[in-house]
C-alpha cells in the first residue's frame, strides 16, 4: 500500500535519563530547528562526501532559521570512523568557538551517525546532537539508542561512548535513492528486531518480500513505514531500560558477534547488514545445536533472509580468523565468548562460553554452500 505523502509523521519516544523522539515520515527537514531549540547559536553539520549537495540544503535551512551553520565533510562509510577524522571535527569546532550551548547535526548513514555522536559526546564533555539518518540501517539502528563509536586497527567500535541524541529525524524519502544492496543490507536489522522481540515484523516481510526488498516501492509504502516504526520501537524499549548495555540491551547484538568478525576479516568491504545476516544464521544454528531452537525456526531464518536478498553463508576457510576476531569483540568478558541466541522467536537469551566444538559445528552449517575464495559477493 502506498503511503500518502501528506500523512502526518509518526513519533517513537525513547525513554531514559535523557528522553528524545524519533520522527518518522516524509519531508521532515523542517523539524530539525524545533529539536535544536532557540538556545543553540552555532550548528556543525557533519556529512559524508557523497551527501555534499544535501548538506548544503540542510545548512541553508538552518541559516534561514537564524543559526550560524557550518559544514564538516568527512569520508564516506567506515573510513569516517577514525581518530584522525574525529580530530578534524574537533579542530573545526574549536576554530569556530563552539560552546556547550551549540550543537551538531549528523547527515548520513550509520558511520556518520556513529562519528558525529562520538564527536558531540566528547566536545566539552557533551553538546547536543541531532541525527538525520539517510539510510535504512542508520534509521533503525545507528541513529537510535545513543551508542557512538570509532574503529581502530584492532576492531570495530572499540572506542566510543553512550550519548543519547536530542532527537532523530527519519525521512523515508531518502530511501528511494539508496542503492539496492545498501538498502537490502539495512533490512537485516529490521529482521533482527522481528526475531528478538516483534514477530509481526517477520510476518510483514514474509507477506511480500519483493515489495520490502525494493527501495523505491518500499519507501512509498505503508509496509516499510510500519517496519521502521516497529523496529525503532523495539530498540526504544530496550535502550530506554538499559542505555549502557549492562544487561537487556545485549539482545540487540543478535547476529553481531560473528557479524562484526566478518566485517573485520573482510576489512569492512562487507556491508554491516550482510555480515549480521550471516551472523544471525550462525546464532540460530548454535542455538539449535545447543538444544534451544527448533529446526523450523532455523529454517525460517534462512528462508526469510534469503527472500529479501541477504546472504546466509560465508566462506569456510576463515574460521580461525573469525574466532580470533570474536575473542576481541567488546562483548567478550575475560576471554569468555558471549552470544545472544534464541529459545524461540521473541525469546532471546545469553549463551556464554559455548564449547569450541559446538562453535565449529555451527560454523560448518553456515559455511555450507558459501562462495568459494575469490568469488565476488555483492553484499
Amino acid at each position: 500500500m502506498t503511503t500518502d505523502p501528506t500523512t502526518p509523521s509518526r513519533r517513537v519516544r525513547v525513554e531514559g535519563e535523557q528522553p528524545y523522539d524519533v520522527l518518522l515520515g516524509r519531508h521532515l527537514l523542517g523539524e530539525v530547528p524545533r529539536i535544536l531549540g532557540s538556545g543553540v547559536r552555532r550548528v556543525l553539520v557533519i556529512h559524508p562526501t557523497a551527501l555534499a549537495t544535501s548538506a548544503d540544503a540542510v545548512r541553508d535551512d538552518l541559516l534561514g532559521h537564524g543559526y550560524e551553520a557550518l559544514l564538516a565533510e568527512v569520508p564516506d562509510a567506515e573510513a569516517a570512523k577514525t581518530a584522525q577524522v574525529a580530530a578534524f571535527c574537533w579542530q573545526v569546532l574549536g576554530q569556530a568557538d563552539f560552546t556547550r550551548s551549540d550543537a551538531i547535526v549528523s547527515l548520513g548513514g550509520g558511520a556518520t551517525t556513529d562519528l558525529a555522536g562520538f564527536v558531540a559526546s566528547t566536545w566539552l564533555r557533551g553538546i547536543r546532537v541531532v541525527h538525520i539518518p539517510t539510510t535504512l540501517l542508520a534509521m533503525v539502528d545507528a541513529a537510535v539508542g545513543g551508542k557512538t563509536g570509532i574503529n581502530t586497527a584492532e576492531g570495530k567500535n572499540l572506542v566510543g561512548t553512550f550519548f543519547p541524541p536530542a532527537g532523530v529525524v527519519c525521512d523515508l524519502a531518502a530511501i528511494e535513492t539508496m542503492p539496492r544492496y545498501d538498502y537490502v543490507a539495512g533490512l537485516a536489522e529490521i529482521i533482527k528486531a522481528g526475531f528478538i522481540a516483534d514477530p509481526r515484523i517477520l510476518e510483514i516481510v514474509e507477506a511480500d518480500p519483493e515489495l520490502v526488498a525494493d527501495p523505491v516501492r518500499a519507501a512509498r509504502s505503508d509496509e516499510l513505514l510500519e517496519l521502521v516504526e516497529r523496529s525503532v520501537a523495539v530498540k526504544a524499549r530496550v535502550v530506554g531500560e538499559d542505555l549502557r548495555e549492562s544487561g537487556l540491551r545485549e539482545i540487540l547484538n543478535y547476529g553481531h558477534t560473528l557479524g562484526h568478525a566478518i566485517e573485520q576479516v573482510e576489512r569492512y568491504s562487507w556491508r554491516h547488514g550482510a555480515a549480521v545476516s550471516v551472523g544471525m544464521v550462525f546464532a540460530a544454528e548454535l542455538a539449535r545445536l545447543a538444544g534451544r531452537l527448533s529446526d523450523e525456526d532455523v529454517q525460517r531464518h534462512r528462508a526469510l533472509l534469503t527472500s529479501v536478498g541477504l546472504p546466509v553463508s560465508y566462506r569456510g576457510d576463515r574460521w580461525d580468523q573469525l574466532l580470533a576476531a570474536m575473542r576481541r569483540d567488546k562483548k567478550t568478558r575475560a576471554d569468555l565468548l558471549r552470544f545472544v541466541v534464541l529459545e524461540g522467536v521473541g525469546r532471546p537469551v545469553r549463551l556464554e562460553g559455548p564449547d569450541p566444538t559446538l562453535l565449529a559445528a555451527a560454523y560448518a552449517e553456515v559455511a555450507e554452500g558459501a562462495a568459494a575464495p575469490g568469488t565476488a559477493i555483492p553484499l
